[in-house]
C-alpha cells in the first residue's frame, strides 16, 4: 500500500513527524506531497511557528519529497524592515494615526521562496526571504541561507556557502530531466531500488519504463 500524502502523522508511533500538506491553510503557501516535517515539539504547528512573518503577498513553495529537520524557519518578507530612514521601526502596520505616514524607504520585497523537490533541509536552518533552493539539494544544519542554491548542491554556514556538487553537471542535468518526483506515486514505489539505491544511469533506465 502507498502511503496517503493527506496523512498527517505517517509514521506509526512517531507524533514529531508529519506530511505537510494536508496541514497548510494559508494561499500564499504550497507543499507538494510526502514532503514531512520532523519536531518533537508540535511539529503540526509548522505554519504558526516555523513560517515567520508571512504577512504577504509573497508566496513559499516547497515542492515534494522534502525532509525537514526539526527547527527548519522560513523568514519571509514581512521580516524585512525599511533602513534608507533613520528608524527601522515599522510605524504603518501598526494601523492607527500611524498607517497614515504611508509605506517605508528602503524595505523592497525579494520575491517569493521556493524549494524544489528531493531536498534535505537540516537542523535549525534558516531559509531567507526571495531564496531558490533547488531540486536535490542539501541545506546543513544550522546553515542560513541568504542565496539560491543550485540543483543537487550542498550549502552550509552562515551566511550558506555551497561545499560541494553532489553529481556531475551532466548528471544533474539528466536527473533534472528525470524529474522522479513527478512520476505517478505507483511507478515511485516501483523503482524505489533505482531511486534510493542507484545510479544515475540505472533511474534514467527506470524513467523509461512503467
Amino acid at each position: 500500500m502507498i502511503p496517503d500524502p493527506m496523512t498527517i502523522h505517517p509514521v506509526a508511533g512517531h507524533q514529531r513527524v508529519v506530511f505537510l500538506k494536508p496541514l497548510i491553510t494559508s494561499p500564499l503557501i504550497d507543499v507538494g506531497d510526502y514532503t514531512y516535517y520532523d519536531d518533537p515539539d508540535d511539529a503540526a504547528a509548522f505554519e504558526q511557528r516555523n513560517v515567520l512573518y508571512h504577512y504577504g503577498p509573497e508566496r513559499l513553495t516547497i515542492g515534494k519529497y522534502n525532509a525537514l529537520a526539526s527547527g527548519v524557519r522560513f523568514i519571509m518578507n514581512g521580516g524585512n524592515h525599511a533602513t534608507d530612514g533613520p528608524s527601522t521601526f515599522p510605524f504603518p502596520i501598526f494601523g492607527g494615526d500611524w498607517a497614515a505616514a504611508g509605506p517605508p524607504r528602503g524595505a523592497p520585497s525579494r520575491g517569493d521562496t521556493v524549494v524544489g523537490s528531493d531536498v534535505w533541509i537540516g537542523n535549525g536552518a534558516t531559509i531567507m526571504p526571495g531564496v531558490t533552493i533547488g531540486h536535490g539539494a542539501i541545506i546543513a544544519t544550522g546553515a542560513v541561507v541568504t542565496r539560491d542554491v543550485p540543483p543537487y548542491a550542498i550549502a552550509a554556514g552562515n551566511p550558506a556557502r555551497i561545499v560541494r556538487h553532489r553529481f556531475s553537471e551532466a548528471e544533474v542535468a539528466t536527473l533534472l530531466d528525470i524529474a522522479w518526483w513527478d512520476w505517478p506515486a505507483q511507478k515511485v514505489a516501483r523503482h524505489l531500488d533505482a531511486i534510493m539505491r542507484g545510479t544515475v544511469e540505472q533511474l534514467a533506465l527506470a524513467h523509461t519504463r512503467p
